[in-house]
């Protein structure tokens, strides 16, 4: 199937070209809840009984008492118990209320008296207010969750908006100082290709919101964009091929910014594997509204499309209880009306059970095993995992065994209103897999049919990169972003660490900020103010190592690169490396401005404008859009 390829139910709404940009951009906006029409109505929903008519009730309406009224009898006080119809005579019923009347009455005259002493409190409390003098209380920044330029949510987003646990935090976050070289010459760090961090951002922007600091991860902003690396060539013996390029640092122009790229082996899409994937979605009653399980379905349609025969696909679904929507089915022209049918007829509702929800999916994924194929759980869920195994080191030991069986996850985040999405970025790192989040159609298509391959075909696990600094050359070092991908010196030649996947034709970017050796940085102490190096010293700067296993394979294999600074400016610089450039001062603006000293978004505009060129989707220029809103949003 094409790239171009509509849903099943598309098909008499749209040609089966390939959409144009216009088209992509007035569908991004789109309401999701607008559903493609099922390809196959022959399965008919069985239609929900009316409701039962109410039953009448049998008790006897109360009547309510003057203020005070307790009950009446004193044996009776405080029973909260109403008489029984017909239980007294007329003269005990008389005698009820006029107790209750003399009750009401005492409890009023002990309401106005408390009134009273609460009004003189008050009066001396403003007296003595009066006399003093005003404390001085310290400014603190508005916790408010609206910044300046809010404009409000959508009617349909702010019961979503009204669920936050608490006010955007829009504090700065810490990031990773400047390294001395003289004492940390190694910086060791997991690939990373998730790209859920930038859609995040992309969303608040668009909601005229600032993203919260902590939402912000660069590495996720900088990988959102594929760059023109080349593929490592046909006789290769590793799966990807390493590019560095050095340049003038745009923040500051003592500085130097070093590119680390990788480009992973592309694979022809008719000969790409069979495929035997798991769906495992959430239907909590916390997916229901728009954007999320009405935009997964259309994404699972644009998905199903791009398989065949060959491939086989099952459903899982958890909602306060799992089950198996859709036992493994082939995706021939009958397992497609099958798979339509289960599709089209999700609801949502319910709570999270989420960790059932991972055991069941990958013992569906167990039994429909591909051998040399594709083995993969979807994961999409909006992060509510509030059943179940909520302990993060329990899902992270549970989701660790179950990569260990073959089987890779791949994790979708679907209209988050609550921006804390580490544990859906947890599971993706632990399941060796990848992250994504879909805020609108045209990120679904970019994912699951743009980037179908990279997003299911590994081509590298546990892949490692090492950076050696020569101290001759460079005097200090930061790696921007990849926070929580750091790695010890010792990790990188122990294959039993952990570390991140590629896929075909994927591309990994990491940028590091280096100050050359003899310009002084602050918050660095040199052990050495002149290293010293012996007579026949290399001119690198640094040299790169990368470290990866077979998808299936237990050891590690090594390739390694050196690199030489060329002293060029940035204008010099390839387009790409601009652009990347440009996307990581963004994010490290809204991040922590710290870092960017003095830097203005129209020089992050100015920046990113050269590398606009030759996007065909046009996420490039999107980026500048989003952009001149934050411009906006900070005025």
């Amino acid at each position: 199937m094409g790239q171009g390829s509509a849903p099943p139910g598309e098909r008499a709404a749209q040609p089966r070209q390939a959409p144009t940009l216009a088209d992509e951009r007035a569908s991004e906006d789109a309401d999701p809840s607008r559903e493609p029409a099922p390809q196959d109505l022959s399965a008919a929903k069985v239609a929900s009984p009316p409701p039962a008519a109410a039953a009448p009730s049998m008790t006897a309406p109360s009547v309510a008492g003057p203020t005070g009224y307790r009950g009446g009898a004193k044996g009776r006080a405080g029973t909260g118990k109403e008489p029984r119809v017909g239980s007294m005579s007329g003269a005990d019923m008389s005698k009820r209320a006029t107790g209750g009347q003399r009750a009401g009455a005492a409890g009023l005259a002990a309401s106005k008296k408390a009134e009273g002493r609460l009004a003189h409190k008050k009066r001396a409390k403003s007296k003595r207010a009066s006399t003093q003098k005003p404390r001085k209380r310290p400014v603190r920044a508005p916790s408010s969750s609206k910044p300046p330029g809010f404009k409000g949510l959508a009617d349909d987003e702010k019961g979503e908006a009204s669920r936050r646990e608490a006010p955007l935090d829009r504090r700065p976050v810490g990031d990773t100082a400047f390294k001395s070289v003289a004492a940390a010459p190694l910086s060791t760090f997991s690939a990373d290709v998730d790209t859920a961090s930038y859609s995040n951002v992309r969303k608040f922007l668009r909601r005229n919101i600032l993203p919260p600091p902590a939402s912000v991860r660069i590495e996720e902003m900088i990988n959102y964009f594929q760059y023109d690396y080349a593929p490592p060539a046909a006789n290769s013996d590793h799966p990807f091929a390493a590019h560095v390029e050095v340049a003038q640092a745009p923040w500051n122009a003592k500085h130097r910014l070093v590119r680390v790229g990788i480009k992973g082996k592309e694979i022809a899409r008719q000969h790409r594997p069979s495929t035997n994937l798991v769906f495992l979605l959430d239907v909590s009653g916390s997916m229901g509204s728009r954007g999320k399980l009405p935009l997964l379905k259309y994404a699972i349609r644009l998905l199903i499309e791009q398989l065949g025969p060959d491939d086989r696909v099952a459903i899982v679904t958890y909602a306060g209880e799992s089950g198996v929507a859709l036992e493994t089915t082939s995706v021939d022209s009958q397992g497609r009306r099958q798979i339509e049918a289960v599709v089209g007829g999700l609801t949502a509702s319910g709570s999270t059970h989420g960790s059932d929800g991972l055991r069941l999916a990958y013992e569906q994924a167990v039994r429909g095993f591909a051998k040399g194929g594709i083995n993969r759980v979807i994961l999409a869920s909006d992060g509510d995992f509030n059943v179940g195994i909520t302990d993060r080191r329990k899902l992270e030991r549970m989701i660790t065994a179950k990569a260990r069986s073959g089987v890779f996850l791949t994790v979708l985040g679907m209209g988050m209103g609550n921006y804390k999405d580490d544990t859906l970025e947890m599971l993706a790192r632990k399941g060796n897999g990848n992250y994504a989040y879909l805020d609108n159609r045209r990120e679904a298509r970019k994912v699951l049919v743009d980037q179908l391959l990279g997003t299911l075909v590994t081509i590298a696990k546990d892949v490692k990169l090492q950076v050696e600094f020569n101290p001759a050359k460079a005097s200090a070092y930061r790696l921007i972003g990849y926070d929580n991908r750091r790695l010890a010196a010792r990790d990188f030649a122990d294959d039993s660490k952990d570390a991140g996947e590629i896929g075909a034709g994927h591309t990994v970017t990491a940028l590091y900020e280096v100050v050359p050796a003899g310009v002084s940085v602050a918050g660095v102490k040199l052990k050495y103010a002149q290293p010293k190096v012996s007579a026949g010293a290399s001119d690198e700067l640094l040299t790169v190592k990368i470290r990866y296993k077979t998808p299936t394979g237990s050891k590690s294999a090594l390739l390694e690169q050196p690199v030489v600074d060329e002293g060029k400016r940035l204008l010099d610089a390839h387009r790409d490396f601009q652009f990347a450039a440009a996307v990581a001062a963004f994010g490290m603006l809204l991040r922590n401005p710290a870092y960017v000293p003095g830097l203005q978004m129209s020089a992050v505009l100015e920046m990113a404008r050269p590398g606009v060129g030759g996007d065909r989707r046009g996420h490039r220029e999107d980026f500048l859009a989003l952009v001149r809103q934050a411009m906006r949003l900070r005025r």
